[in-house]
């Protein structure tokens, strides 16, 4: 009896992820990536800001946030802060399947982010205090950011669209 049981538990098939699923575990991947990028770009000195300005001690003066552990939350943070920024792409353009569409949503970030919500912050100083390397390495790093989250999930809209059809 034991026995008929595991052959039908070997015979069954993994349910598969739906799009919104593998959308937003993009957002999710994609923000624990870049955000491990970016306290890579701020620890050798291509970047002032790190994601922790933003993520935690913006919120926060603990001593906790200078140490492994204020890396540990940033890094979580951003990866539950992608989620939704994800969910956003993928409600206003996931038909748009182009890398550059990505690229742009990644500068709109950058903007948002630098331009729109930094005033809310006191710890991150403004653009034009900025050193251009600072400028040029966030804006890439967003720039690979928006292109990452973009172009994802819009081929993978595509794909499934393509997999529906045949």
């Amino acid at each position: 009896m034991a026995e008929n049981n595991n052959k039908l538990e070997q015979n069954q098939k993994e349910q598969p992820m739906t799009f919104l699923g593998r959308s937003l575990l993009t957002g999710f991947i994609g923000g624990i990536f870049w955000s491990l990028i970016g306290l890579f770009m701020y620890y050798f000195n291509f970047s002032e800001i790190s994601p922790k300005f933003l993520l935690v001690t913006s919120w926060t003066k603990a001593s906790w946030t200078n140490g492994w552990l204020g890396n540990l939350v940033t890094v979580i943070l951003a990866g539950i802060l992608s989620i939704v920024i994800a969910y956003v792409y993928l409600l206003l353009f996931k038909k748009i399947n182009t890398m550059w569409m990505g690229v742009i949503y990644g500068v709109l970030l950058w903007v948002i982010i630098f331009y729109v919500v930094q005033p809310m912050f006191a710890n991150i100083p403004t653009i034009t205090s900025l050193h251009s390397h600072t400028i040029i390495s966030t804006l890439s790093l967003f720039l690979l950011y928006g292109t990452f989250i973009g172009y994802s999930i819009s081929y993978d809209y595509h794909d499934s669209q393509l997999g529906e059809v045949k």
